[in-house]
């Protein structure tokens, strides 16, 4: 997830540095597939929301993912992007979980987008070949990517 810092929101350094959970405004990701997800902070409202505990953050692996996915397309005739496809496999990781304590659930998530331009990603998913790639980076490393800002 990076840290919670002040951090620019391009890599030219022309977006306002604001405050987010940051990987570095110079962190270039491996050349892999990502799932559209490959900015480098988050945005800063779900931060906050974040660090204030509001919400809480899930990690989900690429096959799960897009497994979701595909069951959102079959059953609701929308291809989702994969960035939207990680939080349709949340909101049916919630959604079983509260049948299986038999809790009823308000459970919300956000379809930001169409997987038209992913279909090679979905394709891959269907061969076999989509890995589940995994990111470290050290707090240290990360930190040096950072801006200096006063308050």
């Amino acid at each position: 997830m990076g840290l919670y810092a002040f951090d620019y929101g391009d890599t030219a350094k022309m977006a306002p540095i604001l405050k987010m959970f940051t990987l570095g405004h110079d962190f270039v990701p491996a050349p892999i597939h990502a799932g559209g997800l490959r900015y480098h902070g988050m945005a800063p409202q779900i931060c906050l929301l974040y660090e204030a505990g509001y919400v809480e953050a899930v990690a989900v692996p690429q096959p799960e993912t897009f497994e979701a996915g595909v069951l959102f397309a079959q059953t609701e005739g929308i291809i989702p992007a994969p960035e939207s496809a990680h939080a349709v496999r949340v909101a049916i990781d919630e959604a079983l979980d509260a049948k299986e304590k038999g809790e009823e659930r308000v459970i919300l998530f956000n379809l930001s987008g169409h997987g038209l331009l992913d279909l090679s990603a979905y394709d891959a998913y269907h061969q076999g070949h989509l890995d589940d790639d995994s990111l470290e980076i050290s707090p240290v490393e990360n930190r040096r990517r950072l801006p200096e800002v006063a308050l």
